[in-house]
């Protein structure tokens, strides 16, 4: 009689502790904060897209990787498409941000040109991610959503300030719009490529700090080299 008591009182005790941890997981759902848990999906959906772009993705991993259901995925973003679309929103929303902290208005060209690579450059590498997706959706999505990523304003800002150093006869005749297609690829190959670059022996630790920031002051040298005005015929020559 007292084994059956003690298995009983036992039983009790798992069912209790059972029935408290069932409490204390659904006090935990409850309390979820929709900001942030939209936030970690759409963190976990664009490292889905960066790698797999729109047609390969899959929200199973996304909703593994935030520890949430494909059903909440679907609440908050709807379908696959509609939250690729609001990943692509989103990132435009972090550039957008980004540009506007910048005041370029009592700059020199020269000066605000630097300014403004010096941000596309830190952009980049705190964004690993978003050179990624943008190449998924040129190369498998034919650009049909590129648009969301509202890139017109940070290429009109650069595209302005090449256009004021020409007009004040410190740049050389370019066409600002081309420019900064050539820039563009300067201040982004070199992270979306990371995963090869590092593969060579001079650029195997192309990610640390160090290499970060030596890129950064080459590829500003690089580019300033490209767009100031120089005298000298032997350099006008070689224009020609």
């Amino acid at each position: 009689m007292g084994r059956r008591i003690l298995e009983v009182d036992t039983c009790m005790e798992l069912v209790v502790k059972s029935s408290a941890r069932g409490r204390r997981s659904s006090t935990a759902r409850t309390a979820r904060n929709p900001e942030a848990t939209k936030t970690q999906i759409l963190d976990a959906a664009e490292e889905e897209f960066a790698r797999y772009g729109l047609a390969g993705a899959r929200t199973e991993p996304i909703a593994a990787n935030t520890g949430v259901t494909k059903a909440m995925i679907h609440y908050y973003f709807g379908t696959k498409e509609e939250l690729y679309q609001a990943v692509l929103k989103r990132q435009a929303a972090l550039f957008h941000n980004a540009v506007e902290q910048i005041d370029v208005s009592d700059l020199s060209p020269e000066a605000a040109l630097k300014k403004f690579l010096r941000l596309a450059v830190d952009y980049e590498n705190t964004q690993p991610y978003h050179g990624k997706v943008l190449l998924h959706e040129a190369m498998t999505n034919e650009g049909k959503y590129f648009k969301l990523t509202g890139w017109e304003v940070p290429i009109g800002l650069g595209a302005a300030v090449l256009q004021r150093g020409v007009d004040e006869g410190c740049f050389r005749p370019l066409d600002p719009w081309l420019t900064m297609v050539h820039i563009m690829g300067v201040m982004s190959f070199y992270f979306n490529a990371a995963n090869n670059l590092k593969q060579l022996e001079p650029l195997s630790d192309c990610q640390s700090p160090e290499a970060i920031e030596n890129y950064a002051d080459s590829a500003i040298a690089f580019v300033l080299a490209g767009v100031l005005k120089h005298s000298g015929p032997s350099h006008s020559m070689a224009l020609e």
